[in-house]
């Protein structure tokens, strides 16, 4: 039997077309708030052969597998889109519809799906029909050119600002939008188009705003929030590891110094020519202790300094094991449903979905016909 489900989107049906990157990790967003969340396999896998077992963005899912190039198969993942609320794909423009299963196909068949296309280019553009990758997708809109230091290449963000802040996410908000408009009386369903390049753009927002105010150079590394300024930056300790300062206000500055040690010692903090003598009076203190050593002396303070984690250490500091902020299921460590909710929690009850091993489960619950896609040859 199906795991039963909570949170806040228990009851809500979600089809996903497997792919990798952005479009899992919303649907797997989906599936831990609680949405039955049904990913549609391809024989031969979706594409980078991660091991599904490790494959975390297919947790609290259920797989069926469906050769959508088979005589029947547009017709069965249909009979899902019938009993669907969402539906998601992430392949290149027009794939889908070459495929039988595109917007105006699924719509015809119910009339209130929410069509959720995730995409790096967008549906439409000269780039539409490129193929790309995260980096490609914050390089064209900017985004990338404000990380790293002045004088030196972009940092790359490993995918987290473009697939996953700008397509993830925003392709969420965007289907549970469509999703109450579809809900509403006279509301219908609708097609997302959950571009990166838009989604990347959008989070950049505020400097925009800042960069017309003239609060914001147009280069990396010299700017209050990007590691231009000395107290908002990351230190070198004493064993090779280092610390994150974030002292922006001048109370916590203020705390910062003095616990530091260097209060006396240093130029104002708005004497913007001296920065560069203020950077290396703090990454001289930093060098003297190491990361645990700083870490006590800032520990319960106002300061804005914290140890910067690895990903195995992560886990175990004190207030991130305290809110639960991952959790172990399966023997893997991973991080937990996010955001929280008083009411109807969410959680972790699946491990990831192994391709093709729900299609009975899934076919009785939504009370479809699914075959296997050898017996559909």
């Amino acid at each position: 039997m199906a795991a039963s489900r909570n949170g806040p989107l228990a009851g809500v049906r979600v089809v996903e077309l497997a792919g990798i990157g952005p479009g899992p990790f919303a649907a797997m967003l989906l599936a831990d708030l609680g949405a039955d969340v049904v990913r549609i396999d391809r024989p031969g896998g979706a594409g980078l052969g991660i091991d599904p077992v490790y494959d975390l963005t297919n947790r609290n899912k259920r797989s069926v597998l469906i050769d959508l190039k088979a005589e029947h198969g547009p017709g069965q993942v249909l009979g899902l889109v019938e009993r669907a609320d969402i539906l998601i794909e992430g392949y290149r423009p027009g794939v889908a519809e070459r495929l039988g299963v595109g917007p105006d196909a699924c719509l015809a068949r119910n009339p209130r799906l929410v069509y959720g296309r995730m995409t790096g280019w967008g549906q439409e553009g000269p780039l539409a029909h490129r193929a790309g990758h995260d980096i490609g997708y914050i390089a064209l809109t900017g985004t990338l050119s404000m990380i790293g230091k002045d004088g030196e290449p972009p940092v790359v963000p490993a995918n987290l600002v473009g697939d996953y802040a700008g397509g993830s996410l925003y392709l969420v908000i965007g289907v549970l939008a469509a999703l109450q408009h579809a809900r509403t009386e006279g509301g219908t369903g609708q097609v997302v188009d959950a571009a990166i390049v838009d989604g990347a753009a959008h989070l950049a927002t505020m400097i925009h705003g800042m960069m017309a105010a003239g609060g914001w150079q147009d280069r990396r590394g010299a700017n209050l929030l990007d590691g231009g300024c000395p107290f908002y930056g990351t230190y070198e300790t004493a064993d090779g590891e280092y610390m994150a300062v974030g002292a922006l206000e001048q109370r916590f500055y203020d705390e910062f110094t003095e616990l530091l040690g260097i209060r006396d010692e240093i130029p104002a903090r708005k004497d913007f020519d001296r920065w560069g003598e203020l950077r290396e009076a703090i990454a001289a203190r930093f060098r003297t202790r190491t990361r645990a050593e700083w870490t006590a002396v800032f520990e319960g303070s106002d300061a804005c300094v914290a140890p910067v984690l690895s990903l195995r250490e992560a886990p175990a500091h004190p207030h991130i094991a305290a809110r639960a902020t991952f959790t172990d299921h399966g023997g893997i460590t991973q991080p937990a449903p996010a955001p929280r909710f008083s009411a109807t929690p969410g959680a972790v009850t699946r491990p990831p979905a192994m391709p093709g091993a729900d299609t009975a489960e899934v076919a009785r619950d939504w009370d479809v016909p699914l075959t296997d896609p050898q017996e559909d040859r």
